[in-house]
């Protein structure tokens, strides 16, 4: 049931069912119990019933035991923002695995710390640990948000010339996230051009954003230029390209993007404000 739940995006009900499962007391949770409902707990931020669970690991001896179980409260710690907790779990492990190293590097891109994340991935080759691509994921995310652009630059080389891994578009993702982040538009969309495969909605809008933020208006109309392309649908990649022209005062431009919007029968979405309380939730606009 709580794997079930948690499966079909039912968080709340599959932390409600494990929160049950121990009030009756009639079975005991075991590891499987655990892997299934502290992932439920990370991403609802319910650090209290993750905390709980990861007390009864600590007296059963399943986070000693079961390293899958460490993993698990790691990622959930570092899922409710709590790096802290998670590397001390880290810390205490007698045995590690490849995901462990991941667990906790990704912790610390999702997090922001990106210098201790850097510092991680360089702890490994000390321990004679083989990274993955999803190792390089975690990694290439920290060198972003420490904006340590050469450390980056010689990871991402080192994946194929050291490592033998091939990077997919999620790592030429987090390349053009770090490049552009920097303000490096031009090598960003350099990279993006040499890319051996196609350019995704997601590659271009990560460049989009580091024009918006450095105030690239050339290269964030050719990347809102290939949104629309890859997202006709998509009414805000029209807007901003609309938005765009008008600031720079290309009037007749913005115009015909307003015009092929409704040509193309594309409708802007409507604003929408939520307010939430304790018991009431107000939402307008829907």
């Amino acid at each position: 049931m709580i794997a079930g739940c948690a499966w079909c995006g039912q968080d709340d009900m599959a932390v409600w069912c494990f929160e049950r499962m121990v009030e009756e007391g009639e079975v005991e949770p075991d590891d499987g119990t655990l892997a299934a409902v502290l992932p439920a707990c990370g991403r609802m931020g319910n650090v209290g019933a993750g905390r709980w669970a990861h007390e009864y690991a600590r007296k059963a001896g399943l986070l000693d035991r079961m390293v899958h179980v460490a993993n698990a409260v790691m990622d959930m710690y570092c899922k409710c923002g709590d790096v802290g907790s998670a590397r001390a779990v880290f810390e205490s492990m007698q045995h590690r695995s490849v995901v462990t190293w991941n667990t906790m590097i990704a912790g610390c891109s999702l997090n922001g710390h990106g210098a201790e994340g850097i510092e991680l991935f360089q702890e490994t080759s000390g321990h004679g640990l083989e990274p993955n691509a999803v190792t390089f994921l975690g990694v290439l995310g920290c060198c972003a948000h420490a904006g340590a652009v050469d450390v980056g630059r010689e990871i991402f080389q080192s994946m194929q010339c050291d490592y033998g891994i091939e990077p997919v578009i999620e790592h030429y993702g987090c390349m053009v996230d770090l490049l552009g982040r920097s303000s490096l538009l031009e090598e960003a969309h350099a990279l993006i051009r040499e890319m051996p495969m196609k350019p995704n909605p997601s590659i271009w809008g990560a460049l989009l954003s580091a024009c918006r933020a450095h105030a690239g208006l050339g290269i964030a109309e050719v990347a809102l230029k290939e949104l629309i392309d890859l997202e006709p649908w998509n009414s805000g990649n029209y807007v901003l390209l609309a938005n765009l022209f008008a600031e720079t005062e290309r009037w007749e431009e913005a115009g015909e993007v307003r015009r092929l919007m409704r040509k193309m029968s594309v409708n802007k979405a409507p604003g929408q404000s939520l307010i939430e309380e304790a018991e009431f939730q107000f939402t307008n606009g829907c």
